[in-house]
């Protein structure tokens, strides 16, 4: 996932592991009561279970020096909120950074810009972070 202060970005991998695809972005919820669980996360759940996810990774906006900055904070507490709501399911943080950079230069290479690129963003940054997890499990258990 690629969580952002408007939308939230969602991709899923194949049932092996082995490639990131984009699902979904949904719009933050953020007018829902504090102990109610915002129409996202409620969202979020229904797809974990819908596609028997067995772990979420969602990025960690860590800043270019390797610091935590405020988006790390804001992306710790939407981890943490997520994971109550989708228990037993594990929450994993990875390192996102320049996903959505990375993201929005491929687009731009297949012709997806302006408008039709701000619909879709934040879903191919959830495949780049994904996809980048993907790999680095890969790595380790070679």
């Amino acid at each position: 996932m690629d969580v952002g202060q408007v939308r939230v970005g969602v991709a899923r991998s194949d049932p092996h592991g082995v490639l990131a695809t984009p699902l979904v972005t949904l719009a933050r919820d953020l007018t829902a009561a504090e102990d109610a669980v915002p129409t996202d996360l409620a969202e979020l759940a229904r797809l974990v279970a819908e596609h028997e996810a067995v772990e979420v990774v969602l990025g960690l906006p860590v800043n270019l020096a390797g610091r935590h900055g405020p988006a790390a904070v804001h992306a710790k507490a939407y981890a943490d909120r997520l994971a109550d709501v989708i228990a037993p399911v594990p929450v994993t943080l990875t390192d996102e950074r320049m996903s959505t950079v990375v993201a929005s230069r491929r687009l731009a290479e297949r012709g997806v810009r302006g408008k039709r690129q701000r619909a879709v963003v934040d879903q191919a940054a959830a495949v780049e972070i994904l996809q980048g997890w993907l790999d680095a499990q890969r790595r380790q258990t070679r």
